[in-house]
């Protein structure tokens, strides 16, 4: 085969790749193309204009009308959600650094049983996982506060497994020994020395669980009645289940949803380059 024929099979290869890859950034971003321009459209708009074509620029409006409406309730939604997931990642993600460190780097009978137990956890549905927790936490008295949606949230068998991964493939045995020579103890030999080594895969730990708390649904719904508890996710269901009596609640549905996946672009922006660096190293593994 001549390298011209070469040459020409390339490019055609690396045409349809492009062309591949175009149609299904298309395919993702169309949702939030619609979702934007919904968003800036007054109620009347919503059903007698094309919902892939602007009107009348209402944005700033509809944003007005979301945050008043209830007396500001989706502004404590909006709270709450950041507070699950932020202190559930943050906290999700150290416990998951822990487990993974200490599979990865210490020897003990029944390791890999456990890790093997780990994994098998990452294949169960949380939907599975809602009723058991439910009667948990009612025997305990904790339905129906933070702790109800926060702690479920700081555990993380997807995490676990990342951690040892990335530990295994960043941490190197002979830094860990020097430490230790030096008389460091295990806990500060982790906080000192590993922690740092695993910093870009702790990021993108905690991206994981981030979106995956925010983004989280059942448990709250199961788990919540009252209304200043509830996450943007259960709050905005709340609302789009009333827009039959309530049809102008149908705008604040839209705008409150393009409000929701701010914070989640604005995360993975900010800790993009961290995020590929895990990644990459993880990949390496």
């Amino acid at each position: 085969m001549s390298n011209q024929t070469l040459i020409r099979e390339s490019r055609v290869s690396r045409t349809a790749v492009m062309a591949l890859m175009f149609l299904l950034a298309i395919y993702f971003l169309l949702p939030i193309y619609f979702l934007i321009v919904a968003a800036t459209k007054p109620q009347g708009d919503l059903a007698s204009t094309n919902g892939l074509a602007f009107s009348h620029f209402d944005l700033f409006s509809n944003l007005h009308i979301l945050f008043s409406r209830s007396d500001g309730i989706f502004a404590r939604w909006a709270l709450n959600s950041v507070i699950y997931a932020v202190l559930g990642a943050a906290v999700g993600t150290l416990i998951s650094a822990l487990c993974g460190y200490a599979l990865a780097k210490f020897r003990f009978r029944g390791r890999e049983f456990l890790f093997s137990v780990i994994l098998g956890g990452v294949l169960v549905p949380s939907t599975a996982l809602a009723l058991p927790l439910f009667l948990l936490f009612s025997a305990t008295g904790l339905v129906n506060t933070y702790l109800a949606v926060f702690l479920p949230s700081i555990v993380s068998p997807f995490g676990v497994y990342l951690a040892r991964i990335f530990t295994a493939a960043a941490v190197p045995e002979e830094i860990l020994e020097s430490a230790r020579l030096d008389g460091a103890g295990e806990f500060r030999t982790f906080f000192s020395v590993a922690i740092k080594l695993m910093a870009p895969s702790l990021v993108t730990i905690f991206l994981f669980q981030f979106v995956a708390i925010w983004n989280n649904f059942f448990l709250p719904m199961v788990m919540l009645q009252k209304e200043s508890l509830f996450p943007i996710t259960l709050g905005l269901y709340q609302w789009n289940g009333q827009t039959a009596r309530a049809p102008l609640l149908q705008e604040s549905v839209i705008t409150g949803s393009l409000v929701s996946i701010v914070p989640v672009i604005i995360v993975f922006i900010l800790l993009q380059r961290f995020w590929r660096t895990g990644l990459a190293s993880g990949s390496l593994k």
